[in-house]
């Protein structure tokens, strides 16, 4: 009797047996047997083929970030059930499974209990809105009376969109607002940072659509073996499409589409020869996403409803009609905050503890027993503010990453902590600042050099001849050039020679930095602000002064919130008198990359003094120690 051990070694599964075998008399034995299954994706296993591997600290990184956004989920629930305890409004049979004196707001362990949904008399789960389901029930059965007959049901999840809906301009119950509190707490929208939005392509829309098709026809046009179809959409557009197979079974049929249309500078749609609009189609990726919200946006926007009446009217035209990942997709957080801002003025109307500011006190000490400052300054608001802002639609600020930027060699600030003084360097001034632009720009122009490539003087050859005096003759003509710089964003050498004063060829003439294509960055930041304020009626170039250049600059950089930067841009506009277009264009700009120069602010502002030259010089803006140091 031999025993053998036999082993099976796959990508993602390993196999064993161990056998006893007699092979003389052609017998044997399975002693014993098993496999284990390693679960990998497909992904995994294909890299894995090829020799690719994710490193353990990207693997670590996307786990850690699912268990944060977990964690500040459970969170905001723990805490919104704190806040409704002490409004009284969650079901006793679902407030008794809280702990709110140990874990606060945290289910007890081992339980999880539904809010409408509660065990009766004889152990079967009740649904506890009744009354709403049967006034939601009696809408559909006049809408669908054969349908519903036979004491025939809906699911009761559905009243939570005919309560989104009521909860507008009728009352509802107080577990029945807690119910709406805590599924706004579950799907929230995506929020999106200035800078995260997709990339925008100039003179291109991107559109999401779904059509019916009206028509097929054969264009009698061949491609190969493939026939060119003319495809009928409802609206009247064609989509031209080859294929082998006929098209005509797509009549009456809906199909998606992404249609990209091109457009003029001035936003009109551009034609060809023939007069007709150009407009290109193809079908839409899974990737599509952001086009997909776009369109379920601008269904939501068109038919003029919240998002909880534009679902339940849907259903009620069509109870076949799915919901998640179909009717709606990821919209954004500002459409379900607006929604539940609505329902709670309403509900403002009708409850009388929305309005109660000692309850509201309790509250926010229940919340900040410790934190006396955060109570102080949220004190005198409402609980509209509280339960939206505060909770559920709060949004953590991210770090400060300001101890990575650079320090500044030349500048430095002191203070004094107890007896002692501390002092430490500055930080460095970003790249994008209306400074920090003009420094670099002053510093590229004063370094500039034309140099003649081959000179002949007195029968003899000079190369690399330094012409530059002879072209930039006096500050004046430096002048000229810097505020010729100063309203470009970048600089190339071709640019450079080609310059009205100048008008010199790059095969006799070359400028003392790198030949070719590269550009030298100008003045970037000035070059938007003008750019997108040629198109605005009453802005002038000379009202970007270094005073108003900073102070748009600061908002534009500093605000992150795609709502609140437009805010902001509009009291700046109302400031200087300026158009809502104003307001509209600025607003949409691209924030600012996070590249910091050499030196602070304060000594970039020192140094400017002294650069200067031309109408920008002013001998009493240099410092008083510069002026006794000179």
């Amino acid at each position: 009797m031999k025993r053998v051990l036999g082993l099976d070694l796959g990508t993602n599964s390993i196999g064993w047996a161990l056998v006893e075998q007699e092979f003389e008399k052609k017998g044997g034995k399975i002693n014993g047997m098993g496999s284990r299954i390693i679960p990998m994706s497909k992904e995994t296993l294909d890299n894995f083929g090829i020799g690719v591997q994710k490193s353990a600290t990207s693997e670590r990184t996307k786990y850690r970030g699912v268990r944060r956004l977990l964690q500040r989920d459970l969170l905001r629930r723990e805490r919104l059930h704190r806040v409704l305890n002490v409004l009284k409004f969650l079901p006793t049979h679902y407030a008794n499974e809280i702990d709110f004196e140990k874990h606060f707001g945290q289910f007890k362990k081992g339980t999880e209990p539904k809010l409408v949904y509660r065990i009766g008399e004889h152990g079967k789960h009740e649904f506890l809105f009744m009354e709403s389901y049967n006034e939601m029930l009696s809408e559909f059965k006049i809408a669908y009376p054969t349908l519903l007959g036979d004491n025939k049901k809906i699911p009761f999840d559905w009243t939570i969109y005919y309560l989104r809906k009521k909860a507008l301009n009728k009352k509802i119950k107080k577990e029945e607002l807690a119910w709406l509190l805590l599924n706004f707490n579950q799907k929230r929208g995506y929020y999106q940072l200035r800078g995260e939005d997709e990339v925008i392509k100039e003179n291109k829309l991107e559109e999401y659509y779904s059509f019916v098709i009206s028509d097929v026809v054969d264009s009698g046009d061949r491609k190969g073996s493939d026939i060119w179809y003319n495809v009928v959409l409802e609206n009247g557009w064609i989509y031209k499409r080859a294929s082998r197979i006929p098209l005509f079974d797509w009549i009456g049929k809906t199909k998606d589409f992404i249609v990209t249309t091109d457009l003029n500078n001035d936003g009109t749609v551009k034609t060809d020869k023939e007069g007709k609009e150009k407009r290109s189609f193809r079908a839409p990726k899974e990737d599509d996403w952001t086009l997909k919200k776009k369109k379920t946006e601008k269904d939501i926007d068109k038919s003029g409803k919240t998002v909880g009446c534009y679902i339940y009217d849907t259903l009620l035209e069509n109870p076949k009609q799915k919901i998640n990942g179909t009717l709606i997709t990821t919209i954004d957080r500002i459409k379900y905050k607006d929604e539940l801002t609505a329902i709670l003025k309403t509900q403002l109307k009708f409850i009388p503890e929305l309005k109660d500011s000692q309850l509201y006190t309790a509250c926010i000490e229940e919340l900040y027993p410790n934190n006396e400052a955060h109570k102080n300054n949220i004190k005198t608001r409402d609980f509209i503010y509280l339960l939206l802002d505060d909770i559920i639609f709060y949004q953590r600020p991210l770090k400060s990453k300001k101890s990575l930027i650079s320090n500044c060699s030349l500048e430095s600030k002191t203070y004094k902590v107890g007896e002692n003084m501390i002092t430490e360097p500055l930080k460095c001034i970003p790249k994008s600042h209306p400074l920090y632009q003009e420094f670099r720009l002053l510093q590229f122009v004063k370094n500039l050099k034309i140099y003649e490539r081959e000179q002949t003087l007195n029968g003899k050859k000079f190369y690399d001849a330094d012409v530059t005096t002879h072209y930039l003759k006096n500050e004046n003509d430096y002048n000229e050039l810097y505020n010729w710089l100063n309203n470009k964003a970048d600089i190339t050498q071709k640019q450079f020679l080609a310059y009205q004063k100048f008008k010199l060829k790059e095969d006799k003439y070359r400028w003392n930095f790198v030949e070719g294509d590269k550009p030298y960055p100008c003045n970037e930041t000035r070059n938007v602000f003008l750019q997108k304020s040629s198109k605005i009626i009453g802005v002038e170039s000379s009202f970007f002064d270094e005073e108003k250049s900073i102070e748009l600059w600061h908002i534009l950089y500093s605000v992150t919130d795609k709502i609140e930067i437009s805010k902001a841009i509009k009291s700046f506009a109302k400031k200087y008198n300026l158009t809502t277009e104003f307001a509209d264009i600025f607003s949409k700009l691209k924030p600012y990359d996070t590249d910091y120069g050499a030196f602070s602010s304060k000594a970039i502002k020192k140094l400017l003094s002294l650069m200067r030259f031309g109408i920008s010089w002013d001998k009493n803006k240099i410092d008083e120690n510069t002026k006794n140091r000179i």
